[in-house]
C-alpha cells in the first residue's frame, strides 16, 4: 500500500524558501495593488456598502425631506462597520460621510466650488472616528444603543471646533416631520439624534441577527447569526420608539399676538447683492408701506410687530440718513415695532455688526442685538493675513463682523422675543440662550444659496426649535424662505423663494418652559459621555483579546 512520504532532501537543493527568516516570502504577501483592489483592510464591498449608506441619508434632508431614509441609511452604515478592527473602519466611514455631506451641503457651490468641496471632506472627516468607534462598540452587548451614543458624540464636536463648529446637516435635522420630531420637547435636538441612530442601529440588529444570505452570514460570527427572537424584538424596539414619538403632547396654545413677516426680495441672485444695498432697503421698506395699507389702525387682524429679516438694510442707518429716514417712514406708517435686520459700524471703527434693531414708531431705534456666532470665512476671517493673498475671493471681506456678547432677548411691542441671526439656529445653545422669550425669532438672509437645499434645510431647523422650546417662530428671509411657525412645528405660513411676500398671522406667545428646556445641555452631555466610554470599554477589551492570542501562540 502506498505511504505518504516526505521527499528527501540533498545537499545539492536550494534550501527553502524563507528558511531561517521569520517574515513569509515576499511573493506570498499581497503587494499594495492587490490591497487596493479589496479596499483596503475594510473590503470593496464594506466600503461600498458606507459609501452607499451615506448616498441614502442624503435624501432624508429637505428640500427631499425622505425622513426614514435616515435611520436606513444608519443601518447601512452600521452593517458594513460591524465587527472591523477599529482602525479599518475609519476609511469607510470617511467615505460615508463623503458621500452624504457632499449633495447635503451642495448649495455652497455658490460660495465656490473648492469651498464646498472643502468643506464636504472636513465635515466627512469627523465621521472617521465614529466609525471606528461604531466598529468597536458592535462587539459590546446592547450595541445599538452604543453606536446611537457615538451619532451623539459626532454631533458634539462637530458642533463646536474648529472655530465653533458646524452643527449643519446633523440627524435630527432631518427627522423635523417625523414621529422622532416630539421627542425634541423631552431631550432637546441630541435626543432626536439619539432615537433616529438608535432606530438604525436595531434595524442593524435585527438584519444581522435575521434570516440572510449564505454569503454574508458565513462571514458573521455566531452570535450574530443566531437569534431571530433578538431580531423580532429590534423591530418591536423600532415600532416602539416612533409610537412613544407620537404621544408626546405638544403645545398649540398661548396669549395670541398678531405678528406680520416681511420678504422683501433682492434685486438679483449672487454674492453681488450686497452691492445693491439701497435696492434691498427699498423692497422691504415699500412691502411695509403696502401692509400698513392693508391694515389701517383699528382693522382686526392688525399686526402688533412686524419682522424684517437680516440685511434689510446693509446701509448704517446710525450714519447714514437716507437709511434712517427710509426705515422711519415704513415704522410711523405701519405704526408698531419693527425688527430691522442692519450692519452697522462696530464702536471700535475697525469691525462691522449683524444687528438686530428694535425700531419704535415715535422714538426710532433702541435696544439691538448683535449676531454672537459670525459664520468663519463669510462673516470674518481666520488667518486673515494669509488667506487674502492666496484667495482673492476673501477680499470681499474687508472688514471682520463683531461677536454680540449678550442673548438676543428683546422686548418687541407687546411680546418679549428671542433673536437668532442665520447660521446661530442651527446652534442649540444659542437657541437655548433665548428660549425664555415669548417668540422666537430667526433673521436671516439666504440670497447668495438662492434655490439650493439650503434655505429650506434652515426651515426645517427652525420647525425643529419650535417644537423643541414650545415656541411660535417667525423667519424672517430677505429672498425666502420666510415662515411663521407654530409651537407644535406647523407651518402657519411659508413664503417662495425671490418674490416679495408678506405675512400676517396670530401666533400662540408662551412663556411655559419644555422638559428639554429645564434638562439644557445635560442630555447631549450625557449621550457623549456614553458613546465615549463605551468605545474606550470596547478598545479596552480588544486589546485584552489581542494580548492573550498574542501569549497563547
Amino acid at each position: 500500500m502506498a505511504q505518504d512520504t516526505v521527499p528527501e532532501r540533498h545537499s545539492a537543493d536550494p534550501p527553502p524558501r524563507g528558511a531561517g527568516r521569520d517574515r513569509p516570502d515576499r511573493r506570498d504577501r499581497p503587494g499594495r495593488f492587490a490591497r487596493l483592489r479589496r479596499g483596503g483592510r475594510a473590503g470593496w464591498p464594506r466600503t461600498l456598502t458606507a459609501i452607499a449608506a451615506g448616498l441614502l441619508m442624503w435624501p432624508a434632508f429637505p428640500p427631499y425631506d425622505l425622513w426614514p431614509l435616515a435611520p436606513v441609511g444608519v443601518a447601512l452604515l452600521t452593517i458594513a462597520l460591524h465587527g472591523l478592527p477599529g482602525r479599518a473602519a475609519t476609511w469607510p466611514a470617511f467615505w460615508a460621510g463623503a458621500a452624504f455631506f457632499l449633495p447635503a451641503l451642495s448649495g455652497i457651490v455658490k460660495i465656490g466650488p473648492d469651498a464646498w468641496l472643502l468643506l464636504g471632506l472636513v465635515q466627512a472627516a469627523y465621521f472617521a472616528p465614529m466609525g471606528a468607534g461604531i466598529a468597536l462598540v458592535t462587539r459590546l452587548r446592547g450595541w445599538p444603543v452604543w453606536t446611537a451614543a457615538l451619532w451623539v458624540a459626532q454631533e458634539f464636536v462637530r458642533g463646536r471646533a474648529p472655530f465653533g463648529g458646524f452643527p449643519w446637516a446633523r440627524l435630527v435635522f432631518s427627522q423635523t416631520d417625523a414621529p422622532f420630531t416630539p421627542y425634541a420637547a423631552v431631550g432637546g435636538a441630541p435626543l432626536v439624534t439619539f432615537l433616529t441612530a438608535l432606530t438604525g442601529g436595531l434595524i442593524a440588529y435585527a438584519v444581522l441577527r435575521g434570516p440572510l444570505p449564505r454569503a454574508l452570514a458565513g462571514r458573521l460570527p455566531a452570535v450574530e447569526r443566531r437569534g431571530p427572537r433578538a431580531a423580532a424584538a429590534a423591530v418591536a424596539g423600532v415600532l416602539l420608539v416612533g409610537a412613544v414619538g407620537l404621544l408626546v403632547p405638544l403645545p398649540t396654545e398661548g396669549r395670541p399676538i398678531n405678528v406680520a413677516v416681511v420678504q422683501g426680495n433682492v434685486p438679483r441672485l449672487g454674492l453681488d447683492f450686497n452691492g445693491q444695498r439701497r435696492a434691498v432697503l427699498e423692497n422691504h421698506v415699500r412691502r411695509t408701506h403696502e401692509l400698513a395699507a392693508r391694515y389701517p389702525p383699528g382693522s382686526p387682524g392688525r399686526p402688533e410687530l412686524v419682522i424684517w429679516p437680516e440685511n434689510s438694510s446693509d446701509l448704517d442707518p446710525y450714519t447714514e440718513p437716507e437709511a434712517r429716514e427710509l426705515i422711519d417712514g415704513a415704522v410711523r406708517a405701519v405704526g408698531v415695532p419693527v425688527l430691522v435686520g442692519a450692519v452697522v459700524d462696530a464702536a471700535d471703527g475697525e469691525h462691522v455688526e449683524n444687528r438686530g434693531i428694535v425700531w419704535d414708531p415715535r422714538t426710532g431705534p433702541g435696544d439691538h442685538y448683535v449676531k454672537r456666532h459670525p459664520v468663519p470665512f463669510g462673516e470674518y476671517l481666520p488667518f486673515r493675513s494669509v488667506l487674502t493673498k492666496l484667495i482673492t475671493r476673501f477680499e470681499r471681506i474687508p472688514r471682520d463682523f463683531a461677536k454680540g456678547e449678550r442673548p438676543g432677548m428683546l422686548k418687541l411691542g407687546p411680546a418679549v422675543i428671542g433673536d437668532v441671526i442665520c447660521f446661530e439656529v442651527a446652534y442649540d445653545g444659542v437657541v437655548r440662550d433665548v428660549a425664555d422669550a415669548e417668540l422666537l425669532v430667526v433673521q436671516t438672509n439666504n440670497a447668495t444659496y438662492g434655490r439650493t437645499s439650503l434655505p429650506p434645510q434652515q426651515v426645517a431647523m427652525s420647525r425643529l426649535r419650535a417644537v423643541e422650546h414650545g415656541r411660535s417662530v417667525l423667519v424672517a428671509a430677505t429672498s425666502g424662505i420666510s415662515a411663521i411657525v407654530a409651537p407644535d412645528g406647523r407651518m402657519i405660513d411659508r413664503s417662495a423663494e425671490f418674490v416679495p411676500d408678506v405675512q400676517v398671522a396670530a401666533v400662540p406667545a408662551r412663556t411655559t418652559p419644555t422638559l428639554a428646556d429645564r434638562m439644557g445641555s445635560a442630555p447631549e452631555g450625557a449621550l457623549t459621555l456614553l458613546g465615549l466610554a463605551a468605545a474606550a470599554a470596547a478598545a479596552r477589551t480588544a486589546r485584552t483579546r489581542t494580548a492573550r492570542t498574542s501569549e497563547g501562540a
